[in-house]
Formats: structure tokens, sequence, C-alpha cells
């Protein structure tokens, strides 16, 4: 199976990607940082590379359970410097987090490749973007918006690998609509994105369904919430070290069929994905 953007086609036959974070947000989840300079981002995107990314992905408005929007002209404000900074020192990939349009369009005319959109085209606009500029596009499902999301999540009969799986083939039949090219198409279930911690296992467990939908599946599992509903232990501590659940849900996810990382520690979970291919290409 291929993935393309417009500077690169991936073979994701044997090798999965992965997508280092980069956010450069005042308020995300397990990176947030009100105080981060421009130097010091570019410098963050040039780390995520050589611990092993394969794709930068830069965000300027958090998602994060609780979190409110930001104007595209704040967002535009905080990722544009940092694309240009990079694309003049480094070749790798760039994708951009929004749900926006005219951020996605900036983006790309900036350096971008890869439009990361949270709200699989909420914005009637996002796949206009994408198909004219044949940039790679994910469509990730979320149940709500952040703000709210995390409420009181659910689904019908509890069944939350149904409805993601019919609302992903029907994002994916909406890209196509407007003219974006299948490869070029991404899905990513949306983990902690409107769930509660039996929802997202139910979303792992159904892996090799989601892969059969006809595009490259890309899970975002890196140091969520959810992981520690395993142990119950939501200490400092626990919070701190869920990049060790990360890791085991990247090796099993990709044994299973997903072929994405979206990741904040891509050392880890290179290492990990090379022993569990090494293993697919000796035993299958």
């Amino acid at each position: 199976m291929l993935f393309c953007c417009s500077q690169k086609t991936y073979d994701l036959t044997h090798r999965a990607l992965i997508l280092g974070i980069l956010n450069v947000t005042p308020d995300s989840c397990s990176d947030g940082n009100p105080f981060l300079t421009l130097e010091q981002a570019v410098e963050r995107g040039l780390e995520l590379v050589a611990e092993g990314a394969d794709i930068i992905d830069i965000g300027g408005e958090s998602t994060r359970p609780g979190s409110v929007p930001v104007s595209a002209e704040e967002e535009m404000r905080r990722v544009l410097p940092v694309i240009r900074g990079l694309r003049t020192r480094t070749e790798a990939i760039i994708s951009i987090d929004t749900s926006k349009a005219t951020v996605a369009q900036a983006a790309i005319e900036a350096g971008a490749s890869i439009i990361n959109d949270v709200t699989a085209l909420s914005d009637p606009k996002m796949g206009i973007v994408a198909a004219s500029t044949k940039a790679g596009l994910i469509l990730m499902h979320m149940q709500g918006n952040p703000h709210m999301m995390q409420a009181a999540p659910s689904y019908p009969n509890d069944d939350a690998a149904t409805a993601v799986a019919n609302f992903l083939s029907r994002a994916r039949e909406k890209a196509l609509s407007y003219g974006v090219q299948e490869n070029a198409l991404v899905l990513d279930p949306g983990i902690g994105f409107g769930k509660t911690v039996a929802h997202n296992f139910s979303l792992l467990n159904a892996i090799p369904r989601l892969t059969q939908l006809g595009s490259p599946l890309l899970l975002g599992h890196s140091r969520k919430w959810f992981l520690n509903g395993v142990s119950g232990d939501y200490s400092p501590r626990a919070l701190e070290e869920r990049f060790i659940p990360s890791i085991a849900v990247t090796s099993i996810a990709r044994y299973h069929g997903a072929m994405l990382f979206r990741v904040h520690d891509p050392r880890a979970h290179r290492e990990a994905l090379q022993t569990t291919e090494l293993l697919l290409s000796t035993y299958r």
C-alpha cells in the first residue's frame, strides 16, 4: 500500500511511518509550553527526525479534552514560522495538524505536505485545499468537539468500533468526491477523542477491521490518559510514564496492520516497530 503526499511517496508494505508530535501550543496535554521560542520549536522538530520520526506533525491549536479553539490568525502565528524555520534546515516531510482550510493552505505554502484534520473535513473548503495541493490528508474521527467530547461519550449499542468505521468510510468517500487521490488518504480512529477507556480499547481490538476500509490506518495513542485505565493508577508518576504502555500499543497495533503512528517519543517507538517488523517478516 502506498501513501502519497505532494513531495514524497511512501511504500507501506513492510515499514510503518512515525509522525513526531510538535505542539506549539501553551496548553496541550503532554507537551504544551507557554514559553516555547521559535528556535526551541525548530530544534525540537530536528530532534524528532534524529530520533526516528519520518514526518514532523506540527499543531498550533490544542485538542485536549476541555480545550477551547483559537482563531485561524493565532494558529498561523504559532505554526507558520516553525514550518518555515524547519524547511530551511531539513528536508523531512512536515504535516500540519489543523481543522481550518485557511491554516492548511498557508502551511502548505510555507512547506508542509500533509494535512492532519482531526475533524475530517468539517471545514467544507478543506477537501478543496487537499485536492488542489495534492497534499496527503489524514481524516480522524472525533465525537463532538474537544471542549465537551469527554463529558459523556456514548455510541449506539455501546459499539464504538462500528460507529467509527462507518464514520471513517463516509469521510473517505467525501474526500474522494473532492478529488483527493485515493493514495493520499490516511484514516485515524481518534483514540481519546470522545471515547471512554472501554471505547478506546475496543477500537484497538478493531484495528484489523479498520485496516480494511481502503486506506492506511494511523494511530494517535501516545501518552494518552486511557493507558492508565489498565492499572487504575493516575498518580503523577504513572501519568509521566504513559510512554511505556504507549510502546506496547504501537507494537501490537503494527502487528494487526496499523501503519502510521503519531507519537511523542520517536526513538522508543521506532525500536519497537523495528523489532515487530522483523518478527513479521521472519515468521509470516
